[in-house]
């Protein structure tokens, strides 16, 4: 990424960095490391290890203070919705993070729109660990409240909170009389950046499978897809 590149991030960002590293580092995905071993940066694992963390106690403080009489369940679903992977893709793609990602010419090839959308929230995260790493908390937060936190409003209007796992099991106990169960087809990646593979399941039949960062969330997307082909 050349200076003026970076210039223009950090000014869809607003913020300059101190340390101009840190921010190339947020945008550096594993892959391009194996074909740049001499790259004098990391990958951008353990700050989105630091940006994840930072993301959600910001969220939580942020529902905790402004909806004083709202259930700890329902500020848990606002909060879920505000910081998966389907909404910092949608962050990313407002803040134009793609076109700087440092990626293998194998990954910039590959256009699997699930695949990307994980490479780019997990930036995300990478970048607001490098903003709270270079500026500290009360900028980070700045970044939060105006990229993430501002799609509050849409979320509770449109009710994207409710939880598409207990709609389903609902419907599905309702329309069956039996509890749909989840089951585990296939776990990729390091520890640390898995994508696991859910399958959902009325009684034997497999109705949809779901992907994500973690088992929750790729039951979410199970669920929610299992939803909309049941027709519910």
């Amino acid at each position: 990424m050349s200076a003026s590149d970076l210039e223009k991030l950090e000014k869809r960002l607003g913020v300059v960095f101190k340390n101009k590293d840190l921010i190339r580092q947020a945008l550096v995905h594993r892959s391009y490391l194996n074909e740049h071993p001499d790259f004098h940066l990391g990958h951008n694992e353990r700050l989105e290890f630091l940006g994840d963390a930072v993301l959600e106690i910001v969220v939580t403080e942020f529902l905790y203070l402004n909806f004083l009489s709202t259930p700890e369940g329902d500020l848990t679903n606002w909060r879920a919705s505000l910081v998966n992977a389907k909404m910092l893709y949608k962050v990313a793609a407002e803040l134009n993070i793609e076109e700087c990602l440092y990626l293998s010419k194998g990954e910039m090839r590959d256009k699997n729109k699930k695949s990307r959308q994980f490479i780019l929230a997990n930036a995300v995260e990478a970048i607001i660990g490098a903003i709270y790493l270079d500026q500290g908390m009360n900028a980070a937060k700045k970044f939060i409240l105006k990229n993430v936190v501002t799609k509050l409003d849409d979320i509770l209007r449109n009710q994207k909170y409710l939880d598409p796992k207990s709609r389903f099991q609902e419907k599905t106990q309702e329309q069956k009389g039996i509890t749909p169960h989840y089951q585990i087809l296939d776990e990729v990646g390091p520890d640390h950046a898995k994508i696991f593979t859910v399958g959902l399941y009325i009684g034997e039949k497999l109705i949809v499978t779901g992907k994500g960062s973690s088992k929750q969330e790729a039951q979410i997307e199970a669920a929610a897809a299992g939803l909309k082909k049941m027709g519910w």
